[in-house]
């Protein structure tokens, strides 16, 4: 099936290719863009945006999955650029002011925060669209639609444009190379939720979805499979945890070491990888997509907030 003119930007981050993607729409007075990237990836965005002879003024919409900084993190520099964000309710605050998101992220990167990630500035109130479940954004000739997609994060929208699904993270982390079909899930702190995740995925299977455009990394026609390999990778990563966390604690006395988990997890992440053929080379490109040590630290907090208790 057809799809909307949809290009694909790659944003270079961190010098790494195929790592974190914004997709331009074009339209009869500008584009629009899902997803913006990090502050750090302005100087390669604005050379993807001047190959289709667009500037950043000419971004006249931006639409953010969430507020994570490798999807939201430059959403303020473009509305200064003068584009609309449009942004999860829960996630719209954090939009308007960035503190408390700049100083949470401060503490995990620390001196490496602004060589990472940039500047996040805050978004206007005025350039602010603050969006619920099922709404539709009319964008010139384009209609998106919002669906709230909680699982990877509490502030989480996926956005459906004729078919085409914009997932964010709830849709993995899955590399566009020939011959290769591997899916990793993204499972930071603390928005965390697998139930809801497999809520979510059940309900995008409803929608009249052929094409998943994923921020990390390109455009899957697989659709069935992608959905399947989710769902297959919820219950891995369910069954992971509470496999291991029981035992962990009799030996670590109750007390787990979060080093301790982040090398048991990216050891196991790195079995199912290279049973699933991937190359070294290849599992460094989707670790740098997607930190294992991240989504150890999620699955360790899920498992006090939600299974242990």
């Amino acid at each position: 099936m057809p799809i909307p003119t949809i290009y694909p930007l790659d944003l270079n981050f961190h010098n790494t290719l195929t790592s974190i993607a914004s997709y331009l729409i074009p339209h009869a007075e500008g584009g629009v863009l899902v997803e913006c990237g990090p502050g750090s990836t302005l100087p390669t965005m604005q050379a993807r945006l001047k190959d289709h002879n667009l500037t950043p003024q000419d971004i006249t919409d931006v639409f953010v999955t969430h507020i994570h900084l490798d999807h939201a993190g430059a959403a303020g520099w473009f509305a200064n650029q003068g584009a609309r964000i449009h942004v999860h309710h829960v996630g719209a605050q954090h939009l308007l002011d960035p503190a408390k998101l700049i100083a949470s992220a401060s503490r995990i990167y620390g001196d490496k925060m602004d060589e990472l990630w940039g500047k996040f500035l805050p978004v206007p109130a005025d350039k602010l669209n603050i969006l619920h479940d099922e709404d539709e954004i009319t964008v010139n000739d384009l209609v998106f639609r919002a669906l709230d997609t909680p699982g990877h994060a509490y502030h989480h929208m996926a956005y459906i444009l004729d078919g085409v699904c914009f997932s964010g993270d709830v849709g993995g982390v899955r590399i566009a190379i020939p011959g290769y079909r591997h899916l990793r899930l993204p499972m930071p702190p603390p928005g965390l939720h697998l139930d809801k995740w497999r809520a979510t995925i059940q309900r995008l299977q409803q929608e009249n979805i052929h094409h998943l455009a994923l921020t990390h990394f390109g455009i899957f026609d697989d659709v069935e499979w992608h959905f399947q390999a989710i769902s297959e990778a919820l219950d891995a990563a369910d069954a992971w945890i509470r496999d291991v966390m029981p035992r962990a604690e009799k030996l670590e006395n109750g007390e787990i070491s979060k080093n301790w988990l982040r090398k048991e997890f990216m050891a196991w992440a790195k079995e199912r990888a290279l049973a699933a053929g991937l190359t070294e080379d290849l599992l460094n490109t989707y670790e740098e997509a997607n930190p294992s040590g991240m989504s150890a630290d999620g699955l360790l907090r899920y498992w006090r907030k939600f299974i242990k208790e």
